[in-house]
């Protein structure tokens, strides 16, 4: 029979997260009352059984990569799917294919607000070393479900900028060295005082987004406050403002969702793509110029000849100031 657990502990991280998350479930006991769900960046590509073999070799609980639809147990440790989003729900983990959030599937916010959805003030967040700002979302989520919010103390992060983020947005329970953080667990999961939460409608609607269960514009609109002029980088369709406390968000009523910082850089990679294209056609272009001059060159033709030389010449002052422009957006 299943033993389902009191806590759950969901865990994010990325750049230089996997050392750092051997470490934390080295502490870890094997009695411990709680179920823990990692999602750490890394390959699309075949990286979930390595990180769940590496993982197993720290700690004492039984590690899995989530399949389809998994029970919950207690002192499980349950890994993301490359490329799936790793979703909690009563009693079940599942794998989604939803779209990517803040540029990542898996995502650490689908994760920790879907947890907050499901278990409310049972849910402990942790945020490890990484770039980006990713889990921060997430973890005002839990925050407002009544959850606990621990991030690993910058100081001594490998990569600062996740732990940072959270801290900058909302007020963390506890900032620690990776050392100290198995021991406050134990110590929170021992003297808990439930207060029944009630969990945010808007935080709800949001990972059913994520889940697929809903999607459209009128379930964006209900959770925003308003449209903003941005279109989505990714379908070009109009973005929403999410305008909680603590973080400004993007939402598409497709599914997908950035911060500013992302949107930021995904708006810089967009614009850098269609560069790329237009130098390609032009590129393109010159070539046919120059060879519609050479066979009106042969033909006799010379004024035509000189016609298309000279759009040629035009064409590639414009590829070289093109050029200058996306060499510079590389250096920035």
């Amino acid at each position: 029979m299943v033993q389902e657990p009191k806590f759950i502990i969901v865990i994010g991280a990325s750049a230089g997260g996997l050392n750092a998350l051997c470490e934390v479930v080295a502490q870890l006991h094997e009695d411990i009352d709680a179920a823990i769900f990692v999602v750490l960046h890394l390959s699309r590509r075949g990286i979930g059984d390595y990180l769940r073999h590496r993982l197993q070799q720290n700690t004492v609980l039984r590690c899995s990569v989530v399949a389809e639809e998994m029970p919950i147990e207690r002192g499980h440790i349950y890994v993301a799917v490359p490329d799936y989003h790793l979703i909690v729900k009563k009693g079940v983990c599942k794998v989604g294919d939803g779209v990517e959030e803040n540029r990542w599937r898996p995502s650490i916010d689908v994760l920790f607000r879907s947890a907050a959805v499901a278990y409310g003030e049972r849910v402990i967040g942790v945020i490890l070393t990484g770039l980006m700002d990713d889990g921060t979302a997430g973890m005002i989520a839990i925050k407002r479900c009544g959850g606990l919010s621990v991030v690993q103390d910058p100081n001594e992060a490998e990569y600062p900028e996740m732990p940072l983020s959270v801290l900058n947005n909302i007020s963390v329970d506890y900032s620690l060295p990776l050392s100290q953080i198995g021991y406050v667990l134990f110590q929170f999961m021992e003297t808990k005082q439930f207060l029944d939460t009630p969990v945010p409608e808007d935080v709800i609607r949001e990972a059913e987004i994520a889940e697929k269960v809903a999607t459209g514009i009128d379930v964006v609109q209900q959770v925003s406050e308003g449209q903003a002029v941005y279109s989505c980088p990714d379908c070009g369709g109009s973005l929403w403002e999410l305008g909680e406390i603590g973080q400004r968000r993007f939402r598409c009523h497709i599914g997908h969702v950035y911060t500013e910082l992302d949107l930021l850089i995904k708006e810089q990679e967009t614009i850098e793509k269609t560069l790329w294209v237009a130098l390609r056609m032009m590129e393109e272009r010159k070539h046919l110029l120059n060879r519609l001059a050479s066979e009106s060159t042969s033909k006799g033709l010379l004024t035509m000849a000189r016609d298309h030389k000279k759009r040629a010449g035009d064409l590639q002052n414009h590829i070289d100031i093109l050029k200058g422009i996306l060499f510079k957006i590389k250096i920035d």
